[in-house]
Formats: structure tokens, sequence, C-alpha cells
């Protein structure tokens, strides 16, 4: 059991989210926490770039108490780059990330204290993802997890979310990372440390649309392919080796069973067939070689996004 700390960070992007503002905040959030008495609970409001009176309903919950922060970004950098603002002025001893729709229950902070004061590090909500949905975007949940663990993404559990209770120590860690199109989820996961999860259904929206249309969450999909993993630098180059393997021994069959042993099949490989097997064979080169330059592009990814070689837990180590 760690020593409890009072204060706990709580972090919510919110954009264009008038209409469930007060609902959730007032008959939701703010009672759920009121019956935590162990704790006190800074709430940082994240205004992504908000066009409706969003930023009007915030600033009146800031001038009620100083519990209340407010943090206005420019413009609409997107939920991303909100959460890592939240995230870098937090100063709660643990960090709970929630979204302002009432999809995710409230009534479940409890149970993610709970696992936090037993130890674990990061305790993540886990969403029952295939319940909600359509068809299209049940199969397209579905194919994203699956790909995204066939790149060799080890670290993402199917289904969590961003509803999560992070650890001061892992909040410090995900602060030094630099990269700009960045997967919050992805990046703490792949951060280690000791992680629990805890499994939900997902809610109805109070009230209003979601900004994360199909066209931002495939956007996503696509970040979170590039930024996890560099597997699709280089798939393209394993499907050049098979057509350069295939099309040569195509052409060395042609010459020998057309020229060297004058056709005995019949099957007469006349010259835009034998030129169409060479085009194959010359495409097969060029993927080949397009992955070998993805390879260097692929370390100055890992490079240039400035990620620490290692990370210690300080908690598990002694004497250094």
């Amino acid at each position: 059991m760690r020593i409890l700390d009072p204060t706990i960070s709580v972090v919510i992007p919110i954009h264009n989210e008038m209409e469930v503002l007060p609902e959730f905040l007032d008959k939701q959030l703010l009672p759920e926490l009121d019956k935590i008495k162990n704790y006190k609970f800074e709430i940082i409001f994240v205004n992504d770039g908000s066009t409706d009176k969003s930023a009007e309903i915030l600033m009146r919950y800031t001038e009620k108490s100083k519990r209340f922060k407010l943090i206005s970004l420019s413009r609409n950098f997107g939920k991303e780059p909100a959460l890592s603002a939240g995230l870098k002025y937090a100063n709660g001893k643990a960090v709970l990330t929630i979204d302002a729709d009432g999809q995710q229950p409230p009534s479940l902070i409890p149970k993610f204290i709970s696992k936090w004061e037993a130890g674990a590090q990061i305790v993540t909500g886990v969403r029952d993802h295939f319940t909600k949905h359509g068809l299209v975007q049940k199969m397209g949940s579905k194919l994203f997890y699956w790909m995204l663990r066939r790149m060799g993404n080890r670290y993402t559990v199917p289904g969590s979310t961003d509803y999560r209770l992070i650890d001061r120590v892992v909040v410090d860690e995900f602060n030094k990372l630099s990269e700009h199109n960045r997967i919050t989820r992805g990046l703490i996961d792949w951060l280690g440390f000791r992680q629990e999860h805890i499994e939900y259904t997902y809610g109805a929206r109070i009230a209003g649309k979601p900004s994360y249309n199909l066209s931002k969450l495939f956007h996503l999909a696509i970040d979170s392919f590039i930024s996890m993993s560099t597997t699709p630098l280089i798939i393209f180059g394993y499907i050049g080796v098979i057509i350069t393997i295939l099309s040569f021994l195509l052409g060395v069959f042609v010459i020998i069973q057309q020229y060297i042993l004058g056709d005995p099949l019949g099957l007469y490989w006349n010259g835009a067939v034998q030129m169409a097997i060479f085009i194959t064979f010359l495409i097969g080169l060029v993927l080949i070689s397009q992955a070998i330059s993805a390879l260097y592009i692929s370390h100055i990814h890992a490079e240039t996004q400035g990620r620490p070689l290692y990370i210690i837990d300080k908690g598990k180590s002694k004497n250094l």
C-alpha cells in the first residue's frame, strides 16, 4: 500500500461540449469526487479551441473555486495534444484522464484509485467496444487492433481508452517524450510500468454528436501504425522480394522453355509477355530498394522522435 497523497489531478479535454458540460460536471463527475474523502482533486479543463460557449461555461467553474484550472489552447490542435497539455500542467501524485461526454462512467473512479493504491502505476479503462457501434465501427475496431498487434505493438490491449489513472512517475516520464504526432494511450503503454485494467460498458453521450468522426478515427489509426511501429515501412520490401523472385523464376522458365528447348509445350511467350515479365522484375527491385531506404528512414524517424533510450523504474531500483 503506497502512502496516500492528498491530491489527484483530473484532466478533461474539451472541444465544443457546451451541451454536456453542466450535466457531466454537476451530476456525474463532481458528486463522485465528493464521495472520495481521502484525496483532494484539482480539475484541469483543456479547452481545445472550442467554437461554442464551452470556454464561458468552464470559466464560471474556475471563478467558483481554485481547484478548477482552465488551459485554453489557441486553436483546435486535437485530443492528443490537449491531453498532453493537461498532463504537463497536472500537479497531483496521480492523474486521471476522462472525457466529458458521459461515455466513461465517473462511478468507476474509486476502483481506479483502489488499484493504484494497491501498486498499479497505470490503471486503464477497457471498454466493451463491440456493443455501442455500428457494423462498420465494429469491424474497423477489430481490424485496427489485429493489425496493430501484427505490426509488433504488444503493449496496447484491445478496447483500451484514454480513461486512465496514471501515477506521477509515469506522468513525468510521459512529459519527456517529444514527438508531435502522438497517440497518448499508445505512448503510455509503451512506457511500461505496472499496469492494471478495469473493464466497463461504453455509455451513451449525454447530448450532441462526437467531434471524432470516422475521418478523424481513420487518421488516428494511421498515426498509430506509423508512430508505434516501423513495420509499414518494410512491408513493401517483402512484397518486392516475392515479386522479384517469382518474376525471375518465370523469366528463367521462359528462356529455357522457349529459346533453349524450342517451346516444347507450345506456350509461345511473345515479346509483349516477355517485356511484362521483365517490367515486373524491375518493379520488384524498385520495391526492394524502397524498403532499404525505408530502413534508413526508420532509424531517422526513431532518432527524431526523441524518446529516451530506456526508462528506469526507480521504485524497483536501489542504491542508484
